[in-house]
């Protein structure tokens, strides 16, 4: 039986009392709109922990002017009922009013691995992401805490909030879950027509095509980022505008000029008035390009 609770003093007593009886206790944070993604990351938990505490949250600070936090999708009365039947114990579903209270003035700056890429596309996003996330795991006090590769920078930014402030929790990435079509599953797919759903194919598929090259021995970032631009291109030629493509360090998040061990792919686009993230890992292998 799920218990919904709404505020950050019912979450902190009963995850004492969890802890009382010597449970380990898992935390999932989301901001609904669950789908096969979020709950595979439920299921992670469940597995690995003894109690799961979810949160719903649309966080206000972390959408900036013209994006869509009145638009995103809210449906939290199904998105218990799902988090119920995945085993979940605990749904934490605060109001704004409730996580930042009046006045609230102090944010926390996310630091270097913030400034490329999602940052600087949506200057503030991440200094609301680390906000939320450390209010979320201070009030929850998790042994380990579950979050997505889908939002891969997201996932290093928060590992390094968690390291830098001593939040003492575990920090999991999950892998991404994409739909049969190889699409990454996103609360934002839901914003997409027939024909713009087909274009967005384009992001996985120019991913896979410089995942391909690499396991062919191609070295070269550069060579990697314009297959992957060439790709979306020809896939879905000017209906989706790139905002970048890029192999990193999965680590820095900075940009590489070979790839020699391990790397991370980046892409994200605009389909109309709708934004798409992803990314997969890269790994190189002895052949030399092209097979030679």
């Amino acid at each position: 039986m799920i218990e919904r609770l709404s505020s950050k003093s019912e979450v902190r007593a009963a995850v004492a009392a969890a802890r009382r009886d010597g449970k380990r206790v898992g935390f999932v944070p989301t901001m609904g709109a669950l789908h096969a993604g979020h709950l595979s990351l439920v299921q992670a938990a469940c597995a690995r922990t003894d109690i799961v505490v979810a949160s719903i949250f649309v966080n206000p600070t972390q959408f900036g002017p013209g994006e869509d936090f009145d638009a995103y999708p809210r449906r939290i009365e199904a998105d218990i009922e799902l988090l119920a039947a995945d085993g979940v114990e605990i749904a934490f579903t605060p109001s704004a009013a409730e996580m930042y209270g009046d006045g609230a003035a102090v944010t926390v700056e996310p630091g270097p691995l913030a400034s490329r890429w999602e940052g600087e596309v949506r200057p503030g996003h991440f200094t609301g992401v680390a906000t939320v996330v450390t209010k979320l795991l201070s009030v929850v006090r998790p042994d380990i805490a579950f979050f997505g590769e889908k939002d891969y920078q997201q996932l290093q930014i928060v590992k390094r909030v968690v390291a830098d402030l001593d939040l003492g929790c575990q920090v999991v990435g999950c892998p991404t879950v994409r739909d049969e079509d190889g699409l990454a599953l996103s609360s934002r797919n839901a914003y997409l027509t027939a024909e713009e759903r087909h274009l967005a194919l384009a992001l996985p598929a120019a991913l896979e095509a410089a995942e391909q090259a690499a396991a062919w021995g191609e070295r070269s970032a550069d060579v990697l980022v314009a297959l992957m631009r060439d790709t979306v291109a020809e896939r879905a030629g000017g209906a989706l505008a790139l905002d970048y493509a890029a192999v990193v360090d999965p680590e820095t998040l900075e940009p590489l000029e070979r790839v020699d061990h391990r790397a991370r792919a980046l892409i994200a686009g605009r389909l109309g008035s709708t934004r798409l993230i992803d990314n997969c890992s890269i790994t190189v292998t002895d052949r030399e390009p092209n097979g030679a």
